[in-house]
C-alpha cells in the first residue's frame, strides 16, 4: 500500500482511486510501470520469490491488485487476486470453495450466467438453492449451505438486501459470504466492512469504464479461503493479460470522478422517468421511493449507474432503443457512454418483454435527460 493510502481517514474516495497501487517513486521511473509482457522470469537456483512463470504471477497484476484491495478494503489486511473477467472471479470463488455434498445459496434474481453456473455445480455434487433478493429472502433458505452469494444491488432488477444481517446470519450457520459488488464498485459499497469473506466483481463494468477491457476480480481478507481461490487461477489458468491489468490500474484513476458524474445523472434520469405514464417498474436505490432506498442509504455510499424500467410492450421498448441518439443499445454497464437494452433479449432474466435496463454515462446530464424524454415521445404510437 503506498504511503498516501495507508490511512483510511487521511483522504478522501478522489485522491485514493488516484494513487492506488501506485508503486514508491523511483528517480527517472515512471509513476505507473508499463505492462510486463514476460511469459517467464530469469528464474537461477532454488525457487523463490514472487516472481517465476506468467500464469502464476506478474508484476503488472500485482500493482492493479493493490489497487482493488486499497479500494475495496482501506487500512485493511486484505488480498486481491486479478482474473480474466468477471465470470472467471466468481466461478473461482464457487468452485474453490464448494464440494460434493455442500449447499450453496444463490439470488434467483442475480446475473443471468449464474444459472449455468448453478448446474454445472449440480452436476458435482453441489445442492443449489435459490431465494431472491429482495426482503433478505435469502435466509429462509441458509441452514446447512457452505455458501452464501449475494448480488447486492441486483442486476438487472436492482433490488437490495441487507448484507450485514445476511452475513451475521450466515456465519453463524458456520457459512462463507461471497457479494457481487460490480454494480455498485468499491466507492459505492464495501462488502468486507459489512461481514462478506470475499468482495467479487466484474471488472468490465463501472471500474475500468471504457467499454475496453475485460477483467474480474476477488477479494477476501481470510489467507486460507484466499489461498484456494489462488490455487483455482494456477489450475484454471483464467489470468488477466498484463495489457488489460495495466489499462485497468490506469483507468481506476478516473473512478470517483466517473462514479459521482455517472450516479448524479443516474438520479436525474431515474426522477424524469417517473414523471411518464407509460414508464412503470422504475428501480433506483437512490430514489427515495424506490422500495430498496432505506437499507441501501444504510449500507451504500453511492447508488449506481443503471437505471432500470418497463415499457408497455416489446415493441414500444424497441421503438424507444432505436430512437436514441446518445444511449448506445448495447449490453455491460458502467462505461463513460451511455447503453440499454431490452433484457428479454437474451432470454435469461425473468423480466417483462419491454423491461429497459439503462446504464448511465458521463454525458451532460441535461443533454441525456432530454435525449430519454424525446425518444419516449418519438417511440409513442
Amino acid at each position: 500500500m503506498s504511503d498516501a493510502t495507508k490511512n483510511e481517514g487521511s483522504v478522501g474516495d478522489g485522491t485514493r482511486a488516484v494513487r492506488a497501487g501506485l508503486p514508491e517513486p523511483a528517480k527517472n521511473e515512471p509513476t505507473l510501470p508499463g505492462p510486463v509482457f514476460a511469459a517467464h522470469f530469469h528464474l537461477p537456483g532454488e525457487v523463490s520469490g514472487p516472481y517465476a512463470y506468467g500464469r502464476d504471477d506478474n508484476p503488472t497484476w500485482t500493482l492493479l491488485e493493490r489497487a482493488v484491495s486499497e479500494l475495496e478494503a482501506p487500512g485493511q489486511d486484505a488480498e486481491t487476486l486479478v482474473f480474466a473477467s468477471g465470470m472467471a472471479a466468481i466461478s473461482a470463488v464457487l468452485f474453490s470453495q464448494l464440494r460434493a455434498g455442500d449447499a450453496v445459496v444463490l439470488p434467483s434474481d442475480g446475473y443471468q450466467v449464474l444459472p449455468l453456473v448453478g448446474a454445472q455445480l449440480e452436476a458435482y455434487g453441489v445442492e443449489v438453492r435459490t431465494a431472491p433478493t429482495g426482503g433478505d429472502a435469502q435466509l429462509e433458505v441458509l441452514d446447512g449451505a457452505r455458501l452464501l452469494w449475494i448480488e447486492s444491488p441486483s442486476n438487472p432488477g436492482l433490488d437490495v438486501c441487507d448484507i450485514r444481517r445476511l452475513a451475521e446470519a450466515a456465519h453463524a450457520r458456520g457459512a462463507l459470504v461471497a457479494v457481487d459488488n460490480t454494480l455498485a464498485t468499491p466507492l459505492g459499497q464495501r462488502p468486507l466492512e459489512l461481514g462478506a469473506d470475499f468482495s467479487v466483481a466484474s471488472g468490465t463494468k463501472q471500474l475500468t469504464g471504457h467499454g475496453d477491457v475485460l477483467l474480474g476480480y476477488v477479494t477476501g481478507r481470510d489467507t486460507e479461503a484466499m489461498a484456494a481461490v489462488r490455487r483455482w487461477r494456477k489450475i484454471v489458468g483464467a489470468i488477466s493479460g498484463p495489457m488489460e491489468a495495466w489499462l485497468a490500474h490506469r483507468s481506476i484513476a478516473t473512478l470517483q470522478l466517473r462514479v459521482d458524474r455517472q450516479n448524479a445523472t443516474a438520479l436525474a434520469v431515474a426522477q424524469a422517468l417517473r414523471q411518464r405514464s407509460e414508464v412503470s417498474g422504475l428501480r433506483y436505490p437512490g430514489l427515495p421511493d424506490d422500495p430498496s432506498h432505506k437499507i441501501a442509504t444504510q449500507q451504500m455510499r453511492r447508488y449506481g449507474s443503471v437505471v432500470s424500467f418497463t415499457l408497455p410492450t416489446r415493441a414500444r421498448a424497441e421503438r424507444f432503443l432505436a430512437a436514441l441518439r446518445l444511449v448506445e443499445d448495447a449490453t455491460s454497464f458502467g462505461g463513460v457512454r451511455s447503453t440499454a437494452e431490452r433484457r428479454r433479449r437474451w432470454g435469461g432474466d425473468a423480466v417483462p418483454e419491454g423491461f429497459i435496463r439503462m446504464s448511465v454515462g458521463a454525458e451532460d446530464p441535461e443533454d441525456l435527460v432530454a435525449d430519454v424524454l424525446r425518444a419516449l415521445d418519438e417511440s409513442a404510437e
